[in-house]
């Protein structure tokens, strides 16, 4: 049964439950990081069997549809990742020519931008017409690592997506169904919205809006993962979540923000970054005892800017001016990692001083 955390005491219970049934821990990791990789996809994952007798059964299983071992499912979404080689996974792609594809294919031409990206192997097409690319599986090499995925910007959906005005009885009646105060008296009396309506109010329910990112899910050492957590929105529910993550490890909280500062020029002075608005891209960080890594990725929504048309990826949003707020979330997503990072210094002088 899938939890939705709302609070931080919430979480907090959650996570210091200690008769939790550990799931298989090198599925469920495999799972986060496809799920990263596929962001459009539900935060709630379909665990694999876990029981030996039923591996024969499930391997029967992908061999009668013709899928390989190790292919996941997503709930209520087409199968999209194909896990292959050590090393390697595959992503499904309509294309050869997708926006992903064309992003991928840009950024290599960008030593310094690869740093930042999964390693892009290329694309492939195989004989039954299905379309791939080849990415660089995130988790490998990693023992039993503590995984983090957090959605970019302050606006996760294209403009295109929102440039119907019709108005919509079912979006209002979804509106209702999570607050049934938040329709104006207007749009009561309609009885309608129109798409842009609600997928402003989607995201003011989350941090995305005023943060310019929320975090979607996150695995603990030892835990299974934490899979609804966009309704985290406050800066004392992010403080408390990000703490928990990193726990009281100075040098992996350090080592984040070096990354992701690195990251954020390497964002600045991207021609690729610099020419293309940033839609739903995620940035995935993963450390274990020995290594931590740090990547944004998903450009499924990533399109070329208009001519004439630039944008510094933190200027508010009004429709037409293509601004996603990529930057202001890594900024203030930065910021967030500092605030733990400097009180857990403080936190380590009260206890030297006792």
């Amino acid at each position: 049964q899938t939890k939705n955390y709302r609070t931080c005491e919430d979480f907090a219970h959650y996570l210091s439950q200690s008769d939790i049934e550990i799931p298989n821990r090198k599925s469920l990791l495999k799972f986060l990081a496809i799920n990263a990789l596929e962001l459009s996809a539900p935060a709630s994952p379909v665990l694999l069997q876990q029981q030996h007798e039923q591996q024969t059964q499930r391997q029967q299983m992908h061999e009668k549809q013709n899928h390989p071992v190790g292919w996941l499912q997503l709930s209520g979404h087409p199968e999209s990742i194909v896990p292959t080689c050590s090393g390697v996974v595959r992503k499904r792609v309509n294309t050869l020519n997708d926006n992903e594809v064309l992003a991928y294919r840009q950024i290599s031409l960008e030593p310094e931008t690869l740093t930042i990206v999964p390693r892009f192997f290329g694309s492939v097409q195989l004989d039954t017409g299905d379309r791939f690319i080849e990415l660089q599986d995130l988790l490998n090499n990693f023992k039993d690592p503590c995984v983090i995925d957090i959605k970019m910007g302050c606006r996760t959906f294209l403009e295109s997506e929102v440039n119907n005005k019709t108005l919509r009885p079912d979006l209002y009646q979804k509106m209702l169904a999570v607050d049934e105060n938040a329709p104006t008296a207007e749009e009561h009396k309609a009885q309608a919205i129109t798409k842009l309506r609600y997928m402003l109010f989607r995201e003011a329910m989350s941090s995305s809006q005023t943060k310019g990112f929320r975090i979607e899910a996150l695995r603990l050492r030892g835990k299974p993962p934490i899979n609804d957590l966009k309704t985290i929105r406050s800066s004392e529910q992010i403080f408390q979540t990000l703490e928990q993550f990193v726990g009281s490890q100075r040098n992996v909280q350090k080592e984040i923000i070096k990354r992701l500062k690195h990251m954020r020029s390497i964002i600045e002075h991207s021609t690729f970054f610099q020419t293309h608005e940033i839609v739903g891209s995620s940035i995935f960080i993963v450390y274990d005892h020995s290594h931590v890594g740090c990547w944004i990725i998903d450009f499924v929504k990533s399109r070329p800017l208009p001519i004439n048309i630039k944008i510094n990826h933190r200027s508010d949003w009004i429709p037409g001016n293509h601004e996603e707020g990529l930057l202001k979330g890594l900024d203030n997503l930065i910021a967030a990692f500092e605030e733990v990072y400097n009180k857990s210094k403080d936190l380590t002088r009260k206890c030297l001083q006792i």
